[in-house]
């Protein structure tokens, strides 16, 4: 048995809940995965993981042997790292989860200058605004908009995104141009609602002007869960829109969308890098984090002033 990979192999059940799952991200069969642990548990002389026809829980001893298991992990990989030439150029698989909007519009189009610098990462990107399970499903960090829910997760501020009302010329031609966001109640707007992934439903947005704030729920005919199909709901002229900066930029400018309230204020929206407890930040997940927490100071921060 080679204790390194009986370790790793143990470590990634516990992170994925399924052997079958952890076969799967290091790349073995599940088969080869589950005598690792059971040789690991024989040497060891205790039980370390609960199983199930449905399932696998760590056991107590398991919890225990699983903190001391990353720190050995970690050193490893430190050592490695230290190496000149390792820490000059991170390398390995990187799974990351980012929305939608996010990735078509500043992190794709960015990533040829950081493969050039970091040839030897791997990324695979899920591109989506669902809610996604960090240690249940391998992820290594997510990128977020909104205040973050699970406090369990280690978290990075990497920006604010200043938002702006927006309405595609067709929508305003058949609603009118609203003075008032109050006006976005009555029964003649439309918004496009969209649904977030913590709750399932659209939230009001709250609105600064002076000493008057107030909360806009609107009514929509169309609602989605992400960002790119929000965009294009609007574009085509279903609702009203509320959008980073970021989204709405371009298309301000070629006049396809239209800001409206311009004196009125939004609560920027926090953006987040959270990855899981007790993960290890290797050298690969710690210069994609710069590399994105860059790329928002640049191209998505509220301090930028809007096209």
């Amino acid at each position: 048995m080679d204790r390194f990979d009986a370790m790793q192999a143990f470590a990634r059940v516990v992170e994925t809940g399924s052997f079958t799952k952890a076969a799967d991200t290091l790349h073995m069969s599940r088969t080869s995965v589950t005598q690792l642990v059971q040789q690991l548990e024989a040497r060891l002389r205790v039980r370390l993981l609960n199983r199930t026809t449905r399932k696998v829980n760590v056991t107590a001893d398991g919890a225990a042997y699983y903190e001391r298991v990353l720190r050995v992990l970690a050193d490893v990989d430190d050592a490695e790292t230290s190496l000149s030439g390792a820490s000059a150029s991170p390398r390995g698989r990187l799974r990351v989860d980012v929305p939608s909007p996010l990735a078509r519009m500043i992190l794709i189009p960015a990533l040829p200058a950081f493969y050039a610098r970091y040839p030897d990462i791997q990324l695979d990107m899920g591109v989506s605004d669902r809610m996604v399970d960090i240690i249940g499903e391998n992820v290594d960090c997510v990128v977020r908009g909104g205040e973050l829910t699970d406090l369990s997760l280690m978290a990075r501020h990497i920006g604010d995104l200043q938002l702006g009302v927006y309405a595609a010329p067709a929508y305003l031609k058949l609603a009118g141009l609203p003075a008032h966001p109050r006006e976005l109640e009555d029964t003649h707007h439309r918004i496009v609602g969209f649904l977030w992934a913590r709750t399932g439903k659209a939230v009001p947005y709250a609105m600064h002007s002076g000493d008057e704030s107030l909360k806009v729920q609107g009514r929509h005919a169309l609602a989605v869960d992400d960002g790119n199909a929000y965009l294009a709901a609007g574009l085509a002229g279903l609702g009203i829109l509320w959008l980073p900066d970021y989204m709405a930029r371009p298309h301000r400018a070629s006049g396809e969308l239209v800001p409206l309230f311009e004196d009125w204020r939004l609560d920027a929206m926090p953006l987040y890098i959270a990855f899981p407890p007790n993960r290890h930040v290797s050298a690969k997940l710690r210069v994609f984090i710069e590399w994105v927490a860059g790329l928002m100071a640049e191209h998505a921060n509220a301090d930028k002033s809007p096209a």
